[in-house]
């Protein structure tokens, strides 16, 4: 499995998680409290997927995995009306965003889902309104640092159509390119943003000039109680701290701002191993190498600097991705 796939799969698990009933391997009839029912078709009922946005017929109980996801390729948005401006505003947003994570699930596989998403943002195009909805769905889903759903592979096949479209004006574009912009950057299976570094010393370095067969990038702060967090989930992993002493694995903590009092009173708290520096041109933010508007932030970086695991915060899924790559 890629990275970007297992990226996609990390997203959408508690999605799909929540629908194994309605969307996964259906062998047993769903119970009535599963779903809602509707009026009778000859001798068989009609059976809706629950707690959604607006109703979607579920699959017949006896289909494969791969007939209910044709299925509901097929049919999930048959009952939108993706024209009729009045309805989508008429939607319950809590509900939209889990019947959007729904629709993931039940229509594509993790190795499908942002041609999916971007062939459902197609569809939105009949109408600016309808168009923007869906656009600040999916900011809100999948941009937003503080949504458990983040994943900026889905935003952005959203964000490109919308900018496609000619339905934006000069000034509504202007938002959504700079977070095309950013989201572009550090792409998961891309090389990453080089950057130079300034360590207390006054020496320098370049991301680049780091050789290791694994960079783990760990963007900080001082004063931020959930980098002292992440810090300490780094040091009690048992398979990073070896990875570090057999110098497999190399820890680079950066600081972007320029309170440099206060990066220089918390260096006695990171580990001697650790490479520990600051951004002294502030060209980082400056020029959107990395995205910052949430820290703390890690990046793991292969011995190329090619992108493992973009902007993330836990350190289980640094460890999973690194145990993964080392069976390959």
């Amino acid at each position: 499995m890629n990275r970007l796939r297992l990226s996609i799969v990390v997203m959408v698990v508690t999605a799909v998680a929540t629908v194994a009933i309605s969307c996964g391997n259906n062998t047993q009839k769903p119970s009535a409290k599963s779903v809602e029912t509707g009026k009778k078709q000859g001798q068989e009922q009609v059976a809706y997927l629950p707690n959604l946005a607006f109703k979607v017929r579920q699959a017949h109980v006896g289909m494969s995995v791969e007939q209910q996801r044709e299925y509901y390729a097929a049919h999930f948005w048959d009952e939108f009306d993706f024209a009729d401006e009045a309805f989508v505003e008429s939607l319950d947003n809590t509900k939209m965003s889990a019947t959007l994570l729904m629709s993931i699930a039940c229509c594509s596989t993790p190795d499908t889902a942002v041609e999916y998403l971007e062939g459902l943002m197609r569809r939105t195009v009949v109408s600016k309104p309808v168009m923007q909805y869906f656009l600040t769905l999916g900011e809100r889903m999948f941009y937003d640092p503080n949504s458990p759903y983040r994943n900026d592979e889905f935003y952005i096949p959203m964000l490109r159509v919308a900018l496609e479209s000619g339905l934006l004006d000069e000034y509504e574009r202007m938002p959504y390119e700079s977070d095309l912009h950013i989201v572009s950057q550090n792409r998961v299976g891309h090389k990453a943003n080089d950057f130079e570094l300034t360590l207390a010393s006054g020496r320098t370095l370049t991301l680049y000039g780091i050789e290791s067969p694994y960079t783990l990038l760990f963007i900080s702060n001082p004063g931020c109680p959930m980098c002292r967090d992440v810090k300490e989930d780094i040091l009690s992993s048992q398979l990073l701290s070896d990875m570090v002493l057999d110098g497999e694995l190399t820890v680079v903590v950066l600081y972007p701002d320029e309170d440099l009092e206060a990066w220089r009173a918390v260096l006695e708290e990171y580990p001697s191993e650790w490479i520990n520096g600051y951004d002294a041109r502030l060209s980082i933010e400056a020029n959107d190498l990395y995205d910052l508007k949430a820290i703390p932030s890690l990046y793991l970086f292969d011995d190329e600097k090619r992108v493992l695991v973009k902007d993330e915060v836990s350190v289980a899924l640094i460890e999973q991705i690194v145990a993964e790559s080392q069976e390959l």
